[in-house]
């Protein structure tokens, strides 16, 4: 279908379940979660994204139609505004091997590279093997010249701050924040749409470092860690900052409302058995995968059993 004749069509848009896309990667795992297809052999898959501007949809009016066109058809609706740029990349993480210790800029410092967006990230843990630990920041204070000298001496993972994490819990990361993801975790991760990552290390993995740009744009004081659920009326409340919030519902038979009718949501089923219902009809939920709700004033309610997340914008 045309964008013409799309656009000409009118009418409601309606629930979005969107395709995703494996990256292949070198600390990636060869067995992936039973909601995706298996890895080729020696193709270790490390994310799967959700929420690409090159993720297809799957069935429906709109079948076929990229993100980043349907965001361009329908700005107000998929990005909030007039920007017709997808606001939130969503991902799940599968790390066989510790990832690289990075940092991401601000949006300031993004759009002085000419880059639209920084980097601001959580991590919703759908499982973890005991022992699992991310890294925020550093154990304490160290001078840019001690982080070039442990990066030169293949030390700098010792000076870390590790923080132990377990299925269930949420992690903030701010932009600036130093950090690294270990193995044994799977992840949901919603950040700001934007691919600017400085390595600062990687254990020795022949890859480009970045360690001057990533040193300009990381700080010591960051509001990054674990942050508390809130049990609010009808959901529980994961995280909430100026670009997204995460909350997680308990669907149920009789129905549970999603309320945000004017905002753009997105939701993502932890297991089999739920489905979002509104005027527009009836979609069972893929778990994995991500369903993208458009802000055009529709109520939605959940149904059925089990969790989902729900992530929208603020």
């Amino acid at each position: 279908m045309s964008m013409d004749a799309l656009s000409q069509g009118g009418g409601v848009i309606g629930p979005v379940l969107l395709r995703p896309i494996f990256s292949e990667r070198i600390w990636g795992v060869e067995s992936l979660p039973d909601w995706y297809p298996q890895p080729a052999a020696g193709k270790p898959v490390g994310e799967a994204w959700l929420t690409a501007e090159s993720c297809v949809a799957e069935g429906g009016r709109f079948a076929g139609e990229s993100l980043a066109e349907l965001t361009k058809m329908f700005p107000e609706a998929f990005a909030g505004g007039e920007a017709a740029q997808f606001p939130l990349l969503i991902k799940t993480l599968f790390p066989k091997e510790k990832l690289s210790v990075q940092v991401h800029p601000n949006d300031a410092q993004a759009q002085l590279l000419g880059e639209p967006r920084g980097k601001t990230e959580c991590w919703y843990v759908l499982s973890a093997e005991p022992g699992a630990v991310i890294a925020l920041g550093y154990r304490e204070a160290i001078s840019e010249e001690e982080i070039r000298a442990a990066i030169a001496d293949g030390t700098l993972e010792e000076k870390l701050r590790y923080v132990p994490v377990k299925t269930g819990d949420m992690v903030f990361v701010d932009a600036g924040t130093v950090h690294a993801i270990g193995p044994g975790v799977v992840m949901l991760e919603t950040q700001e749409y934007s691919d600017i990552t400085y390595r600062l290390y990687d254990y020795g993995r022949p890859r480009e470092l970045h360690v001057d740009a990533g040193l300009a744009v990381s700080r010591m004081d960051t509001k990054a860690g674990l942050i508390a659920p809130t049990v609010m009326d009808r959901f529980t409340r994961l995280v909430r900052s100026e670009y997204f919030v995460v909350d997680r519902f308990a669907a149920v038979e009789e129905g549970v409302a999603l309320g945000m009718e004017r905002r753009m949501q997105m939701l993502f089923a932890l297991g089999e058995g739920t489905s979002v219902e509104s005027a527009a009809g009836v979609m069972p939920l893929k778990p994995g995968s991500i369903v993208v709700l458009p802000a055009e004033g529709m109520a939605y309610e959940l149904r059925g059993e089990g969790d989902v997340i729900r992530i929208a914008q603020p």
